[in-house]
């Protein structure tokens, strides 16, 4: 598989998008996905899209993208953070490229 490359983006690229970024790097590890997890500002994400798969998001995004994005707020409020670390394995794994769900 080749390495994968996720935005993780909050409207600051501090406080929260911190919070996610740690979550996701642990989770590509565990499951042994390489990628490279960068935390920006929801503000950049359109100048960094095309060098992306995904991006994780604390906050509502601003327009639509050309690579999937998915919400982060199960990882901010702690209820349903399996479902959303299987639906960002699934996205880096080609699942739901390939039409598996």
């Amino acid at each position: 598989m080749m390495k994968k490359t996720i935005l993780v983006a909050c409207g600051a690229g501090i406080a929260t998008s911190t919070v996610v970024c740690e979550r996701v790097e642990n989770l590509v590890k565990e499951n042994g996905v390489q990628a490279e997890v960068f935390q920006c500002k929801i503000t950049e994400i359109s100048s960094l899209q095309d060098r992306a798969d995904l991006i994780v998001s604390t906050t509502i995004l601003p327009t639509t993208y050309h690579i999937p994005a998915l919400r982060a707020t199960p990882y901010i409020t702690g209820i349903g953070m399996e479902e959303l670390d299987q639906k960002i394995l699934d996205h880096l794994k080609g699942k739901y490229a390939l039409g598996i769900k």
